[in-house]
């Protein structure tokens, strides 16, 4: 772990964000785009920003892949209607200029910005926000089973094929710069929610060129459209070229904003942390995310910049109740009291990270500050396996290899320090490592034989829905979990007003989840980007919404 000496070395990062919680539009327009006049024509972007990845995208369609790699590439790219304030947290103009809620929150009309094109010259304007809207609207489940990284139904609850469980109701082109979206009841968070790297605006035409809705394509063992490899958006680069182990943006010359400095953008991918680490040292990157606790020393002690974010994300082990042993609350109860957090966040998580007890992150509105914690005990753990009648059932626990997450530094490690704890109270563990590359998210999201697999999950957005909605607001493959009285308190909280009708209810859902264990939280792990002495500024945010045009270089 890094010393006290080392942890004044760092640049903490996005912390304002984080402790403005929720934020909502309520009927009024948003501000006028803050883009002042310059003094003098802004210069050409010319420079080069190499950057290490932990992993190669799992496709760059965004309303189909939502891992951290495919983001940081689509963001890029493709803007959506909404963005995120840096420093404030809250909504901000990005493609729609303004917007106004309707007095029942089923309305939202947005004033469009004009004179933009996609990146094919394509008109940006409402038609092609409807395009947009229907496609996601409209995607079928042989689709959604190809893959599962496409978001919609965790923020709208349901597609086409099932209208009347849908909170989206229609998209409506008022007139070229003005589109009305008309949802089925009220949702809080849905401008929050817009600013989801899924919900960017794709050009229609290139959409249709790339037959984005059809799978035909294979990269790395990974099915996409051809869209998904060549993607086309409003955003400040374009794609140049996806190789082997590297992505290549260009400058967007036709783009309507401020263009920054950077004219290529090489994401070169490296599956181990020390080969991040010597890239960096040997100048081949100008910086590289998810800085491990085994790099953090080595980078202070050569000068290295190392910015924290603050933390954002969740990390959990999963545990799938459709497997019958784990159906008895006990085990699942068992393997709680089995796991010992503390060791594994003072082993594998960078300093300050913290012990979760629920999925809700603590400077967000909604967390419980009495969830119920059962703690570590393995005894007890013992003890409990024996009155849930466990027989030695042989339990596959999945984990990946060749990757590193913001919220999982070194997967390999954490998953043996966690077998070896299961396995100490009296669990029989069968070890299934799998590549991130060969569908590990696929594989542990969809219905199978996993029992256990580790995982995380990265907010987007400041809100508690944004949790625990995903995760536990209806059945999935990923937990098999049914709770009735869950779901409907879930459905029924992202409707409510902020406010503290609305944050008790998020309390009652998280000590009901913790109490019923239907996976176990872990850390709110704090995750680092380090950076060479070229790089001035790095735009850091907890929600991952860094734009390279924020960027700054030494001349």
């Amino acid at each position: 772990m890094p010393s006290s000496t080392s942890r004044r070395t760092v640049i903490k990062a996005g912390a304002v964000l984080m402790a403005l919680g929720v934020t909502s539009c309520t009927g009024m327009p948003s501000p006028s785009p803050t883009s002042g006049t310059p003094s003098s024509p802004p210069s050409e972007p010319g420079a080069t920003f190499n950057f290490g990845t932990a992993a190669q995208p799992l496709g760059l369609d965004p309303a189909l892949s939502n891992d951290v790699e495919s983001q940081r590439i689509t963001r890029q790219i493709l803007e959506g209607l909404v963005g995120v304030d840096q420093t404030t947290g809250k909504p901000t103009p990005l493609l729609a200029t303004e917007w106004n809620e309707s007095n029942d929150g089923r309305t939202y009309t947005f004033k469009l910005r004009t004179g933009v094109t996609f990146q094919d010259g394509t008109p940006f304007n409402a038609d092609a926000v409807c395009v947009n809207f229907n496609r996601w609207f409209a995607f079928p489940a042989e689709l959604r089973q190809q893959a599962p990284g496409s978001s919609f139904k965790d923020v709208f609850k349901a597609h086409s094929d099932e209208p009347e469980l849908s909170i989206f109701k229609s998209c409506t082109a008022v007139a070229a710069d003005t589109v009305q979206i008309d949802l089925t009841q009220r949702f809080t968070a849905f401008l929050q929610a817009l600013t989801l790297p899924a919900f960017a605006m794709a050009s229609p035409a290139a959409l249709a060129a790339g037959k984005a809705d059809v799978l035909d394509q294979n990269r790395g063992g990974q099915v996409m459209s051809a869209f998904a490899t060549n993607p086309v958006g409003t955003g400040p680069f374009t794609m140049g070229a996806w190789g082997s182990d590297s992505v290549t943006l260009a400058t967007n010359k036709r783009y309507w904003g401020d263009r920054g400095q950077i004219a290529t953008i090489n994401f070169r991918a490296y599956n181990h942390p020390q080969a991040r680490l010597q890239a960096l040292l040997d100048g081949t990157i100008d910086g590289y995310d998810a800085v491990t606790v085994g790099n953090f020393d080595q980078l202070v002690k050569r000068g290295k910049q190392i910015v924290q974010r603050d933390p954002f994300s969740v990390m959990y082990l999963g545990m799938n109740q459709d497997i019958p042993v784990l159906q008895n609350q006990k085990i699942r109860q068992a393997v709680e009291l089995a796991i010992d957090k503390d060791t594994l966040i003072r082993k594998f998580f960078i300093d300050n990270t913290a012990k979760a007890t629920q999925f809700v992150p603590p400077k967000i509105s909604g967390f419980n500050n009495d969830a119920p914690e059962l703690g570590h005990d393995p005894l007890k753990a013992k003890d409990y396996l024996k009155d849930g009648g466990y027989a030695g059932e042989e339990l596959k626990f999945y984990y990946p290899l060749n990757v590193t997450r913001p919220y999982l530094p070194t997967p390999e490690k954490v998953y043996a320090e966690l077998s070896r704890q299961l396995t100490a109270v009296g669990f029989n563990i069968r070890p299934v490592p799998v590549d991130w590359s060969d569908g590990y998210l696929r594989k542990v999201q969809s219905a199978g034989d996993h029992a256990f697999h580790i995982l995380g999950w990265n907010g987007s957005y400041s809100d508690a829905d944004n949790f625990v909605g995903p995760l536990f607001g209806q059945k999935n493959g990923e937990f098999g979990y049914q709770d009735p009285q869950v779901f409907s308190k879930i459905n029924r909280a992202r409707g409510l007003p902020d406010g503290k009708e609305r944050d008790e209810l998020y309390h009652s859902i998280n000590s009901q989840i913790a109490a019923t264990v239907p996976a176990v939280p872990i850390a709110f792990p704090i995750s680092a980007l380090a950076l060479s002495d070229r790089v001035l500024n790095y735009p850091a945010s907890p929600v991952l919404n860094e734009v390279f045009t924020k960027v700054q270089l030494k001349p």
